[in-house]
């Protein structure tokens, strides 16, 4: 396909985008330069990259205007977690970006959910990765809260995606190229735990990047980055509306290159994967989950060649982005008549300017007259400009003279306001909000100590003592399947805990467990993310929000109850302060003990070259200073790592004071060391050994 005609091809039909990011202004244009059909961009705050140079306010409605005018849709990101203190300014970015013409935004949290939908109604709503959406269900709830798209979860295999394109009316982005994080994306906590830099916060520091050993073999959570260029129309074909390019940190020729093979691949053309192999990767690329080959081959590191490797094509690819590409056409009809000052009328992408010339009327030629054959030769010339000259209609009487340069002045004094014209913001609606246009109920707050929730990984962990100091019981659904008559036993008490991942392949059968404790008794189940909360909803039970859920800020947690919450576990990104100051829209409480979940893998960092092979789902990984951290298998489905230290709040009793809960969250602990740990944390003892208050009492960035 030719340059030129990529919009013309593609206007008006239906087509698979791509979407390229743009970390700064020269990653922009060589975005937009290399055919990109949208590109991705974030303001100073509020976003996923806030390392990235990203656009200031002056920049933002010079940056649309730009893509507009050339046929690209801009879709801005404001998904990170925000705090209660940050509202206003979440409030007048999103004013902002819908004031300055973007098409969508890309949220994470909740709360900015719903900003986006009070201030701007006609701002399309994106759900970022973020969000951790991966089944059918949590797409059911995303339409119901007004999304309009949904990128989904990278660990998604090629028959997963297509199954949940076919099902949803929701357009389905999926990333194509670029870095794999290690962990679902929203469930990683590592960086915010060991470094105060949360991935939630748009600030991970990458620590999975560092040398975690599995055994003898290092680097055990770096995975090779991921590309699926050559499956762009397998993509296409399983009915994905948008494949996105990962690389807002990247440099202008990464994304050029990037962009341009995406281009290549979906035109049929064979895409230049060796140079985007030097341009950037990790000892190369890998489309494990895609495949579902979750394998060793997965994982790879930047090497000293890869780095070198760079340095032989930078140059020659900037050459490729370095002047501005003529993509949109336009249609021309000039008109020149004796007597009357000359026209041209410009037509592009639905608009129309009309300009005369000044001062300049056509003179009777003494030698050669103006034909249509001159005109056309002074009008094509477009470069510098995005246009190009498509059609051109002419109206000129016979005999007459036009000097050339007036009909490159009416040429570039018409493209000029074409281009002006296209880069208008759109005419939108849009509400000024401040957060006191809309208060909400509150609930009493709680008297004295909260009220005690203990989460088990194993019936057998559990004790009378347990059973008497506990108010509700957590325990993981396949638990209470092979262990029915517990909930005969405890009825109410019991809380069934859906697992933190619940792939397509596993979704029938998740929810079908549901409704069989459901009939056995079951009254309520935990949800750590939102196809949890709607698979438990659905269902007709009392969903309990878990930490998975993010909620970091009081709209958020208005939100979550909107949706059905009955109570929340609030993140432990979040510090004790600002959690009592939270307004309570439903009741909320925090884990007080255990040792933190900070990442959900489906690609198992511990396998060997056999695979699981005789594995009993519980292994150590050792960082490079020698810390432990067990990585727990659940069910060879997925797995969690968990950190060695043990969180533990048991002598800040007085801040706990007012939640309505805390809960005693055990995995690795035998049933000795969680009737140890409950009398201590009763006692205000903290633990022997080493242990951790997370960021509860530290100020997450």
């Amino acid at each position: 396909m030719h340059e030129r005609g990529r919009l013309a091809e593609w206007e008006g039909q239906d087509h698979m985008e791509i979407l390229a990011p743009a970390g700064g202004m020269e990653q922009l244009q060589a975005a937009v330069r290399s055919g990109a059909d949208a590109v991705y961009f974030g303001a100073q705050l509020f976003n996923a990259r806030r390392n990235a140079a990203n656009f200031t306010d002056e920049e933002i409605p010079k940056a649309i205007a730009y893509c507009h005018a050339r046929g690209v849709r801009v879709h801005m990101t404001l998904n990170t977690l925000v705090q209660d203190g940050e509202m206003d300014g979440v409030c007048r970015t999103l004013e902002q970006i819908a004031r300055a013409g973007a098409d969508a935004v890309i949220v994470q949290d909740l709360a900015v959910a719903r900003l986006a939908r009070q201030i701007c109604p006609d701002l399309k709503l994106h759900a970022s990765t973020q969000m951790a959406v991966h089944n059918a269900a949590g797409l059911r709830l995303l339409e119901e809260m007004g999304f309009s798209r949904a990128v989904l979860a990278r660990e998604l295999s090629r028959e997963e995606i297509g199954r949940l394109a076919a099902g949803t009316s929701l357009e389905v982005e999926v990333f194509g190229h670029g870095a794999l994080c290690m962990s679902v994306s929203g469930q990683c906590y590592l960086s915010g735990m060991l470094g105060g830099r949360s991935g939630n916060r748009g600030l991970c520091a990458q620590p999975c990047r560092l040398d975690f050993k599995a055994g003898q073999r290092g680097y055990a959570l770096s995975l090779k980055d991921l590309s699926l260029i050559e499956q762009m129309r397998r993509l296409e074909q399983l009915g994905v509306a948008s494949l996105k390019i990962e690389g807002r940190m990247k440099r202008p020729e990464y994304v050029a290159c990037a962009t341009r093979a995406c281009k290549q691949a979906l035109s049929g053309e064979q895409p230049d994967l060796e140079s985007l192999k030097a341009v950037f990767s990790r000892s190369g690329f890998t489309n494990g989950y895609f495949a579902a080959k979750r394998d060793l081959t997965m994982f790879g590191t930047r090497t000293r060649e890869d780095v070198q490797q760079a340095g032989g094509v930078l140059g020659r690819i900037a050459a490729t982005y370095r002047h501005e590409a003529q993509t949109v056409p336009v249609d021309m009809h000039l008109t020149v008549l004796a007597g009357a000052s000359p026209e041209l009328q410009v037509d592009g992408q639905g608009k129309r300017v009309c300009v005369q010339a000044q001062g300049e009327k056509p003179q009777k030629a003494i030698n050669r007259p103006l034909d249509e054959a001159q005109a056309c030769q002074a009008l094509e010339k477009t470069g510098g400009t995005p246009f190009y000259l498509r059609e051109l209609h002419t109206q000129i009487e016979p005999g007459l003279r036009l000097p050339i340069s007036a009909l490159n002045s009416l040429r570039k004094a018409a493209l000029d306001e074409l281009e002006a014209l296209l880069g208008q913001p759109p005419v939108r609606e849009i509400d000024s909000l401040r957060l006191e246009k809309a208060p909400c109920a509150r609930v009493e707050e709680g008297e004295g100590a909260p009220r005690l929730r203990i989460r088990l990984e194993k019936v057998e962990q559990l004790s009378q003592e347990l059973v008497i100091a506990a108010e509700r019981l957590i325990l993981p659904l396949n638990e209470l399947a092979e262990h029915p008559e517990m909930l005969d036993a405890l009825g109410e008490k019991l809380i069934g805990e859906i697992p933190m991942a619940v792939f397509p392949d596993h979704e029938e059968q998740t929810t079908s467990l549901l409704e069989e404790l459901k009939r056995r008794g079951l009254a309520g189940a935990q949800a750590e993310n939102l196809g949890a909360l709607r698979m438990a909803q659905e269902l007709g039970l009392r969903v309990h929000g878990g930490y998975g859920l993010n909620i970091l800020n009081s709209l958020a947690l208005e939100e979550a109850g909107r949706l059905g919450v009955a109570d929340q576990t609030i993140s432990f990104e979040a510090n004790l302060r600002d959690i009592r100051h939270l307004q309570r829209h439903v009741p909320c409480g925090v884990i007080a003990y255990g040792h933190l979940p900070l990442m959900t893998l489906r690609a198992c960092p511990m396998q060997g070259a056999r695979g699981c092979g005789d594995c009993d789902g519980r292994r150590t990984l050792t960082d490079r200073k020698g810390e432990k951290f067990t990585v727990l298998c659940r069910e060879r489905r997925y797995s969690q790592l968990l950190n060695g230290h043990v969180l533990s709040l048991a002598d800040q009793q007085a801040q706990l004071q007012g939640l309505d809960f805390v809960t005693l969250y055990f995995t690795l602990e035998e049933q000795q060391a969680c009737r140890r740990a409950l009398e201590d944390y009763l006692a205000g003892r903290m633990p022997q050994g080493q242990y951790t208050r997370g960021l509860y009492l530290r100020q997450l960035q």
